[in-house]
């Protein structure tokens, strides 16, 4: 669970060395989306392996800086991540009801 403190500390991190002038919704998206391929590299040719115990470590560090990004980004444009989230898991709850979507991988209009 991301507590309000967490967020607040990176945000505060970012004020303390006066970067939100850089941070453009721009150029936020497209550091996430960077740090995010940095995820996936984990597991680049990495086969039949589909465990992740061996890298948790540059996972968390990963995944750490993939949710900055989306707190920065969130906050630059004015959205408020409970809300945006609580929407979300609404909206998916609508379109993968239980009763059709338990143990099933299809896509929410294959089912």
């Amino acid at each position: 669970m991301l507590r309000d403190e967490t967020i607040q500390r990176v945000l505060r991190f970012r004020d303390d060395r006066d970067w939100r002038q850089f941070h453009t919704p721009k150029d936020l998206a497209i550091s996430m989306s960077l740090e995010a391929a940095e995820v996936l590299e984990l597991f680049q040719w990495s086969g039949t392996d589909l465990e992740c115990a061996d890298k948790l470590p540059r996972l968390r560090e990963e995944l750490a800086d993939v949710l900055s990004y989306c707190i920065l980004l969130a906050d630059v444009c004015g959205l408020d991540l409970d809300e945006i989230m609580n929407e979300k898991v609404d909206k998916n709850e609508a379109k993968y009801p239980v009763d059709k979507a338990r143990g099933r991988s299809a896509k929410y209009t294959e089912l």
